[in-house]
């Protein structure tokens, strides 16, 4: 009697464990699809649900928080034939859980490698100056036809992102003579600019000295008397053929106080003359 009192108290027991092994805590993010004598019978969450245990299961739990993958795709070519390996991630999030269910068997691993396989199509239409240039816009191509892809599986992307765009050795050398290069010919254009500059400038001040021959006498005396201020046993290279803009052509061929005394004759002689007027 007292062994079959213990049965029917385990029997009791055991009955109420399979009972309460049906009841689930989904979070407020987590979908759970039910599926009763192996059919579809509804999506439950968030909260306390009640599968019926033994005859429901619940094949998977279902975030629908936006989910962010990673992935690569490895020796693309662009469309100018360069090969590249381009380092991004992906943006997506579950709208309709029935979908992901039952219209694909595992559809984080298909949203991956249909973002691989997209990716490396949207690539190939691009030539490699662009993908390094325009990064957002080869994203937002590669976003488009993955999300197309994955409406059928009720899954929203919502951006792809290239992070990274990794390039052979060797295409990096060549790049970099590139650049050195370009640097090199716009610094020579820019050498090339400021001599065409000056050049004009110093057509500018001829022009100013052409009519005046005594300002161009004084800059000239001027440039002596800067070139002395350097210091002692300063060497000033003077030309044999001068402008004669009021300098006497032979200057070379005098020494400074010579030519001093010649101009102190010149201008005694201008002061005798405007007396005599």
């Amino acid at each position: 009697m007292d062994a079959l009192y213990y049965l029917l108290i385990f029997i009791i027991i055991v009955i109420l464990l399979i009972i309460l092994s049906g009841l689930h805590i989904l979070k407020e993010w987590q979908r759970a699809p039910v599926l009763t004598l192996g059919r579809f019978s509804g999506i439950k969450g968030p909260g306390i649900i009640y599968v019926t245990p033994i005859i429901s299961k619940i094949p998977v739990i279902i975030s629908t928080r936006i989910q962010a993958v990673a992935f690569k795709t490895e020796a693309t070519f662009t469309n100018d034939n360069v090969p590249v390996n381009c380092d991004s991630v992906m943006y997506y999030q579950v709208i309709d859980p029935q979908k992901a269910v039952l219209n694909i068997e595992n559809f984080i691993n298909a949203t991956s490698l249909s973002a691989q396989t997209t990716l490396r199509e949207v690539i190939g239409k691009y030539s490699f100056d662009e993908i390094l240039s325009e990064r957002e816009k080869v994203g937002e191509a590669a976003r488009e036809i993955i999300d197309e892809k994955t409406e059928h599986w009720g899954i929203k992307v919502s951006s792809v992102e290239i992070r990274d765009v990794i390039v052979p050795q060797s295409l990096q050398e060549a790049m970099s003579r590139q650049a050195s290069a370009e640097r090199e010919r716009r610094s020579r254009v820019t050498l090339a600019l400021a001599e065409v500059e000056a050049a004009q400038k110093m057509v500018e001040a001829s022009k100013q000295y052409l009519d005046n021959p005594g300002a161009l006498q004084l800059r000239w005396m001027n440039i002596l008397y800067e070139i002395g201020l350097e210091g002692k046993g300063t060497l000033m290279m003077i030309p044999a053929n001068t402008l004669t803009a009021g300098v006497p052509a032979n200057i070379a061929n005098l020494g400074l106080s010579e030519f001093a005394k010649n101009q102190m004759n010149i201008s005694n002689m201008k002061q005798s003359d405007s007396s005599d007027k």
